[in-house]
């Protein structure tokens, strides 16, 4: 038995967010108000990080992770960042979609404390993420530094775009940017699992410098995405006067600004790999 896997600052965070998590999705079982797409993502999230986080305590509590097929810094590293980045979302969409205003009774008064447990569980997996990253000039696993993080975010990001994608006409410059979203989320999320299925090594080029080539090929396409997204998305001018709460104008204001998010995610991350391939 590692005991150091549950009285490490790590193991201590993971057991934080065990236990937040599983208050915060017990609180809004109670309420059995978690009806709909949203609520479903929030109640999935909260569930998914506790499982796993205590499946991970559990592994390494019996040092049983070693035998796995996988790179296992690597394969914790993209979880703690993938909680960081669910959480946070259902944080913030679960009030935003449930809790009403003027807030009273006992119902509400649990909806506002599983939105606190929630943040609170949020900043102990972002804690996690800070303990485990990669340090300047450590030698450690790919998804641990700041790049492998960034590859987290995008794809998280990409995902959220989807999302929103609800309908689009067949303008050209609309189909391109989806087109762009498509392919930088497959390739980025292979790498992701080519990492943490350690595939990348058999790989016969220099990955590093493909990488590089790769993280500047989707800069450039996101850029054009940026540009061309609000410009065929907003044609017909500003918000409509019967837009409701969720319309289309509003999910392409959505896009719009997932785009510019992952615009400069993909610049950091070139910065960060030509940094680390060339100096």
């Amino acid at each position: 038995v590692n005991l150091r896997a549950v009285t490490s600052w790590v193991g201590i965070a993971r057991l934080f967010a065990v236990v937040l998590s599983c208050i915060t999705f017990s609180l809004v079982a109670s309420t059995g108000d978690f009806g709909g797409p949203y609520g479903t993502w929030c109640m999935f999230t909260w569930c998914f990080c506790f499982a796993v986080t205590l499946l991970v305590l559990f592994l390494e509590l019996l040092e049983i992770y070693p035998k796995l097929p996988l790179s296992w810094d690597d394969f914790t590293s993209a979880f703690s960042m993938l909680a960081v980045l669910m959480v946070f979302t259902s944080s913030v969409v679960f009030p935003a979609t449930f809790i009403s205003s003027p807030c009273s009774g006992s119902k509400c008064a649990r909806q506002a404390v599983a939105t606190t447990i929630s943040f609170l569980c949020f900043l102990a997996y972002a804690l996690e993420v800070g303990l485990t990253r990669a340090k300047p000039g450590d030698i450690s696993s790919f998804l641990s530094t700041v790049p492998g993080l960034l590859k987290v975010f995008e794809t998280y990001v990409a995902c959220l775009i989807f999302c929103l994608l609800d309908t689009y006409s067949s303008e050209a410059g609309l189909q391109w940017c989806v087109a762009v979203y498509s392919i930088c989320f497959i390739i980025t999320l292979l790498i992701i699992i080519f990492t943490i299925g350690r595939c990348l090594s058999y790989m016969p080029c220099p990955l590093e410098k493909v990488l590089v080539g790769y993280n500047a090929l989707a800069l450039v396409m996101y850029l054009t995405a940026t540009v061309l997204w609000p410009l065929y998305s907003f044609k017909e001018g500003g918000r409509p006067a019967s837009c409701s709460r969720g319309c289309r104008w509003d999910k392409n204001l959505g896009v719009t600004f997932l785009t510019i998010f992952n615009l400069i995610a993909y610049l950091v991350d070139l910065v960060y790999s030509t940094r680390m391939v060339f100096i």
